[in-house]
């Protein structure tokens, strides 16, 4: 039997599980070895097809980076280590840069180092890197302008230019994203969708036909996919993706804030009324995001099929059950 090798970075993390478990179903066989600075408690026990190693170490570290590389000679890296929150980037810049940026240099930099060109590396930037557009920008397409607003973009921009400087000038084998607003069942409720999710259960829970939730700036309009697309997305391109390409990943649907919560609220038949907390908008944001997934579409053949109502639907079950307990 011949095993696919994957080394997944921030292991830990969101989307790890979803693309093991995606590898699971379709019957892919694969060795796992996942990496994180965070303990980690997934079990993968029932799994039949994907055998996974974690290891708990110091990203930051060039040495052991370096040493896991070396040991497990995986043909496929999936890097997701990443400081994710756009908002917590504005209170901690230093460290979101230095987790976004620093970390994958060491990666790529450890790839040169052992000349290991024919490992293929999924670096997965962000819609942030695009920043603030008007109207008539949309659909954003991967050859439009980037021009980050935030500490998070700015340290995703970084990581998209040393992808470019590592492929086109030492020959590494990497594939770019810039993925859109990625949601589902099981995301920490430090980010915007799960967050508002949890605080609706917890209003349904409570009696009653509703009550108050709180929320930042419920205007802004995003393009948010199911993160069971995306790590199908995620996959293809680590097979098919055209080596120092851009790929957006996307659902091409743009929805703000207040219609997300009302599509909520109409789920758990409840009322809401939104307050709004100044302390939850951002410095500078982006107003409205909406990416064209045309490239994606016509070069590696993914689309996205989970509709959004039905993700919000999965999200809110997930917060019942974890409401509950």
């Amino acid at each position: 039997m011949v095993e696919e090798k994957y080394l997944i970075t921030g292991f830990s993390g969101f989307v790890s599980r979803y693309f093991c478990d995606y590898l699971e179903k379709n019957k892919i066989n694969a060795l796992i070895k996942g990496i994180d600075a965070k303990d980690c408690a997934l079990r993968f026990d029932d799994f039949k097809h994907v055998r996974v190693n974690f290891e708990k170490m110091d990203l930051l570290s060039f040495d052991s980076i370096e040493r896991v590389l070396a040991e497990f000679k995986p043909d496929y890296i999936l890097h997701l280590a990443s400081y994710s929150s756009v908002a917590l980037s504005w209170k901690t810049p230093v460290q979101s840069f230095q987790n976004n940026t620093n970390i994958f240099l060491n990666l790529v930099e450890a790839l040169r180092k052992l000349n290991m060109k024919n490992t293929r590396l999924l670096s997965v930037g962000s819609s942030e890197e695009y920043g603030d557009v008007t109207d008539g920008d949309l659909p954003l397409r991967e050859d439009h302008k980037i021009n980050p607003i935030s500490p998070y973009a700015v340290a995703r921009v970084s990581q998209e230019y040393l992808s470019r400087v590592y492929a086109d000038g030492y020959g590494i084998n990497i594939i770019m994203t810039r993925s859109f607003n990625h949601i589902g069942p099981g995301q920490k409720s430090i980010f915007v969708i799960s967050s508002l999710a949890r605080q609706l259960v917890e209003l349904k829970k409570a009696g009653g036909n509703g009550g108050k939730i709180v929320a930042g700036d419920v205007s802004i309009v995003r393009d948010f996919t199911d993160v069971r697309d995306v790590v199908h997305a995620y996959y293809l391109l680590l097979k098919n993706g055209k080596k120092g390409q851009i790929y957006n990943v996307c659902s091409g649907r743009g929805v703000s804030l207040k219609d997300v919560i009302a599509i909520m609220a109409a789920q758990l038949n409840i009322n809401v009324d939104i307050h709004i907390d100044d302390e939850l908008i951002r410095p500078s944001d982006n107003k409205i995001i909406i990416g064209s997934n045309e490239k994606i579409k016509k070069e590696i053949g993914w689309n996205n099929s989970i509709p959004l109502e039905q993700s919000l639907s999965d999200i809110l079950s997930y917060w019942e059950s974890e409401v509950t307990h």
